[in-house]
């Protein structure tokens, strides 16, 4: 596996000298400075990977161009956004980047309710439904959100506002509309609600036409410009705000897979978005689609009750990452063996706790340098020990 590292640009309080050190070879980023529906120009990526080489680094990993609500939703920008990110990857293929990330989450990305839950470990992200459901049905006030929620989970959230802080209220609204590291949106809540219209009609299976006619656009130049593409799963796997999310479950993966069968048309496998629900079976999910596995993101949830999870250290939770890296070298193996240019899979360690002993505290989200560090460490060992055990 290639390890790498994301990294948000001139602009991230870590530099590429401490990720290098870290013993990152590679490295994940996007020119977040461009908005979504805006092309990638050579110029700009050039003077981006320049930056990258210069520290003895590799752009292994886009991550990611936007995807668009135009797009998503099919709106009358339709057209524009798609050619948009056609002519992005174009320019990619000719600086000679072959890997892109990308999702396909309805107005939010992913999404949490809390920065900075306190662990042993260190401070973690976690999101729990009922802080959730609280701010959906009880601040924001959207019409219906009460049918989208269990009863249980009404009864909880209605007492929670009821005891809940303004600044708690505020505070989860900044959390939840104002965007997270590698978010195509900052919405205040009247621009939110109106953009929520915009998806008033369309549930899962519209969206996975949506998805499916955006793939037969944009996988015809991946494949032309010696891109393989992965798609993102849906962050958390369910719904959210009742808007429909199609990248959750084993069946989802395998139907987006089939709208367009190309190794070009791949995954991000993202162990902790996939493990934050029961029914993944993460060992199976990889074996069954080894083969389209383009990107990895190493990272491990707990999950608490049905809808809350926090973000595990990576040898801890729910998945074990012994057997899951042993199933990622089986398939670089097969891949070498047919002799496959993309058999060594890039891998980053995602959203590592925040130590007391980190140096650096204005880092995104998630995006500690010693808790990453640590988690690019420890999966090295193991990947380290099994490459050895192999031989």
């Amino acid at each position: 596996m290639e390890k790498t590292w994301r990294w948000f640009g001139p602009k991230d309080p870590i530099p590429l000298a401490h990720i290098r050190e870290a013993g990152a070879t590679g490295i994940v980023t996007a020119l977040h400075q461009i908005p979504g529906g805006t092309a990638w120009d050579d110029d700009a990526i050039a003077e981006r990977k320049a930056l990258i080489e210069a520290e003895g680094l590799r752009w292994s990993v886009v991550e990611s161009i936007p995807v668009t609500n135009a797009i998503k939703a099919r709106t009358a920008d339709w057209r524009h956004d798609v050619d948009v990110w056609k002519d992005t990857l174009r320019a990619l293929g000719r600086a000679g980047i072959d890997t892109v990330c990308y999702n396909f989450m309805p107005i939010v990305d992913w999404t949490r309710t809390d920065l900075a839950w306190p662990l042993k470990s260190g401070l973690a992200l976690r999101f729990d439904i009922i802080d959730f459901a609280t701010y959906d049905v009880f601040v924001l006030k959207r019409s219906g959100a009460d049918g989208d929620y269990e009863a249980s989970v009404l009864a909880e959230a209605e007492a929670r506002f009821r005891s809940m802080s303004e600044e708690r209220k505020e505070e989860l609204e900044r959390i939840i509309l104002a965007g997270l590291p590698g978010s195509d949106f900052a919405y205040d809540r009247a621009k939110f609600t109106d953009l929520l219209g915009v998806y008033d009609r369309m549930g899962p299976d519209e969206l996975l036409q949506s998805l499916t006619e955006f793939l037969n656009e944009v996988v015809p130049v991946a494949e032309e410009s010696g891109i393989r593409l992965g798609i993102h799963p849906d962050d958390p796997p369910f719904p959210l705000f009742g808007l429909p999310r199609i990248v959750s479950t084993e069946s989802d993966v395998a139907a987006l897979l089939d709208a367009y069968d190309s190794p070009a048309n791949g995954l991000t496998f993202c162990v902790g978005s996939y493990g934050s629900r029961a029914d993944n079976d993460l060992p199976d999910m990889i074996r069954a689609f080894a083969p389209r596995i383009n990107f990895l993101h190493f990272r491990n949830v707990t999950i608490e009750a049905p809808g809350i999870f926090h973000e595990a250290e990576h040898l801890e939770g729910g998945a074990d990452m012994v057997s899951l890296c042993a199933a990622i070298l089986d398939e670089e193996d097969r891949r070498r063996d047919e002799g496959r240019a993309d058999s060594a899979i890039p891998m980053r360690p995602d959203h590592g706790h925040l130590l007391h002993a980190d140096p650096v505290r204005n880092a995104n989200p998630g995006y500690s340098y010693v808790g990453r560090l640590k988690g690019l460490a420890e999966l090295s060992g193991i990947i380290h020990a099994l490459t050895a055990i192999r031989q």
